[in-house]
């Protein structure tokens, strides 16, 4: 056969084709569709991220990456349950309070009757006047102390507990009661005396000085909550940063890396075009 119908290569005393110029394996093809194969593949998984925003779209992309985001993403919900948790206590707390200064209003006008009751210029009618005003405040104070929040008895001196972390964690708030000692001799002073009236003006100053310890533990509540509120607020920003350095894509970085994919895909494709057409010169040799 002549040299130039057939490539031929001289090695010791045995005749070698050259790789290129064969006919039943396309080895160029074959790399060229093997790197398109990839290219393509991890076009596909940048075009997944982009469209979902993260880059564990399947387990496999990161195993132990997926175990610790699914554990933030948990400890996430449970730091936003506590949080609503301590809104709740917050509400409640400050619900408390508000009725507590009507009280506090209350005591103070009840004081003053029990003052003017003893004016010795009073008269039997002013006296009435000044017990029936003094009976309705009575009963408003006892009224408040049966007050419920979400079905949660407010005054009856009950320590309610709060979660307070996403490990369940509780603390309990210092209760508040209207029914204590110093609020039951209200319900039964008597104004129309003046040894009444000044019993009554004892009783209700002492009533006054516990509502002042009674605001006060609510105002302290309230202040725990507040620091515990911005406390989980911040563990919370946290958690989720955590969470997105694992599994939030980058996006100015996967568009970069999505451009280039798309050019090693373009090219690849061109090549493989390329390398199935080495045969054809093959081909021509024969019918040459």
């Amino acid at each position: 056969m002549p040299l130039n119908k057939k490539a031929l290569l001289r090695g010791g005393d045995s005749w070698k084709e050259s790789s290129s110029m064969v006919i039943n394996t396309n080895i160029m093809a074959e790399s060229a569709a093997n790197y398109l194969q990839q290219s393509s593949a991890a076009l596909s998984q940048a075009v997944a991220e982009l469209s979902s925003g993260s880059k564990i779209v399947h387990p496999s992309d990161d195993p132990a990456g997926l175990a610790i985001s699914m554990q933030y993403d948990a400890q996430t919900s449970e730091l936003g349950a506590a949080a609503q948790n301590v809104a709740n206590a917050q509400s409640y707390s400050q619900t408390q309070d508000g009725f507590l200064q009507e009280v506090s209003s209350a005591l103070d006008r009840m004081a003053t009757l029990a003052t003017q009751a003893q004016d010795a210029t009073e008269t039997g009618t002013d006296l009435s006047a000044y017990q029936a005003e003094y009976n309705q405040l009575s009963s408003y104070i006892t009224d408040v102390g049966s007050k419920n929040f979400n079905g949660v008895s407010m005054f009856s001196g009950a320590t309610p507990n709060v979660t307070i972390d996403a490990g369940g964690d509780t603390w309990g708030m210092g209760g508040v009661n209207l029914g204590a000692a110093a609020y039951t001799p209200l319900k039964t002073e008597d104004l129309t005396t003046a040894a009444g009236a000044k019993t009554a003006l004892t009783d209700i100053n002492t009533a006054i000085t516990q509502l002042a310890t009674d605001r006060a533990t609510v105002g302290a509540n309230e202040a725990r909550l507040n620091y515990t509120s911005n406390q989980l607020s911040v563990e919370q920003t946290n958690v989720d940063a955590a969470n997105s350095a694992i599994k939030d894509v980058n996006v100015a970085t996967e568009s970069t890396q999505y451009s280039k994919l798309q050019i090693l895909v373009q090219s690849g494709t061109a090549m493989l075009a390329q390398a199935n057409s080495i045969p054809q010169s093959v081909l021509k040799l024969i019918t040459g």
